[in-house]
Formats: C-alpha cells, structure tokens, sequence
C-alpha cells in the first residue's frame, strides 16, 4: 500500500496513507494530487513517497514489531521498524481488580491448532467409533489405521513444539521445502 509523507524543513511532519484534499502554505490542493501528479511534481511541494525498509520487520505471528519510524534523507522518506520482540512462548497470567487471566503463549496457541487440525480430519469417521465402542460393526481396519496416524503424527508435532527453545525454531517448524510439499 503506497503512503506519502509531507516534509518542511528536512523533516517529515505528517503520513498521508491514503489521497487526501490538503493544504501547503495558502495553496489547496483536491485529493487526485496523489494520483494525477508525477512524482517530481508531488516533491516540488514537500509530497513523497515513502519506501518501506522491511530489514527488522518480522512474521507478525510471533514477533510484536515496533511502530513505524519516517526519516527523511537524500530526497527519500524511508518508514523503518526498531527491533521486534518476541512473543511469549510460554503461558503468563494477568491479574487485572482481582480476576486472573490467563494468556495463551505461542506453544499453546500452535498445540491447539494442531489438536484441532486432527480433530476435524477424525471427526468425519467418528460415527465408526462409536458404532463399534457400543458393540456395533467393527470399523474397517484402513480406518483405523488412519486415524491413528493422525493421532501420531498430531503427537509428534505437539512434541516438537514443546521442544522448540525459541521463537524462530518454533517458526523453523512450519517452513515447508517447496520441492516437498507437506
């Protein structure tokens, strides 16, 4: 998404993240400006683009990325992250007037995901369980076989996850090789 900020004086004073009817000293200037000007003619007024500099920018999922910070130097408006802090791993409690909360942390969070993921790939033969649990007919052994490596594989990756010591080998687990696919 393109922004523009406004510089007087060698620093930017205001973000324009979408067109905007504005005024610059006494001239008014309708909204199109943004559009309809090249972008020589927007700098000519203290219009520019700005460039994103994405070098300490993290996955959202697991960092907390600082606010944006404009510069202006060389001609050019650059927006910049500060250093991202990772998300908790862990569980952490809150107690806000006496009532504790809990806050789920990234190791939960991906558990539950995988949990869930295995419990609507089982859910479609579940009626077979329970039909063979209350004496009913036997499910189907290639069934059975199925779900249970569902049940293994769901296990290991929530070991996995459990095992992971940090925030980027907890990432490290949902990089997929595009040669082969999960």
């Amino acid at each position: 998404k393109i922004m523009w900020a406004k510089v007087e004086s060698g620093s930017v004073t205001e973000i324009y993240t979408s067109p905007k009817a504005l005024k610059i000293g006494d001239v008014q200037y309708p909204r199109n400006i943004f559009q309809l000007w090249s972008e020589s003619e927007l700098n000519a007024i203290g219009l520019y683009t700005v460039q994103i500099d994405t070098t300490n920018y993290k996955d959202q999922e697991y960092y907390i990325n600082t606010k944006q910070s404009f510069t202006f130097a060389s001609s050019k408006v650059t927006a910049s992250y500060g250093s991202p802090a990772a998300k908790s791993l862990t569980d952490t409690t809150e107690t806000v007037d006496g009532i504790t909360t809990t806050i789920l942390g990234l190791k939960s969070v991906h558990k539950n995901n995988v949990n869930s993921q295995a419990s609507v790939l089982l859910q479609k033969h579940d009626w077979m369980s329970i039909r063979e649990a209350e004496g009913g007919t036997d499910m189907p052994s290639d069934i059975k076989t199925w779900r249970a490596s569902i049940r293994t594989k769901a296990n290991a990756m929530c070991t996995q996850i459990d095992n992971a010591s940090d925030v980027d080998a907890l990432a490290a687990l949902y990089v997929y090789n595009s040669d082969d696919p999960p």
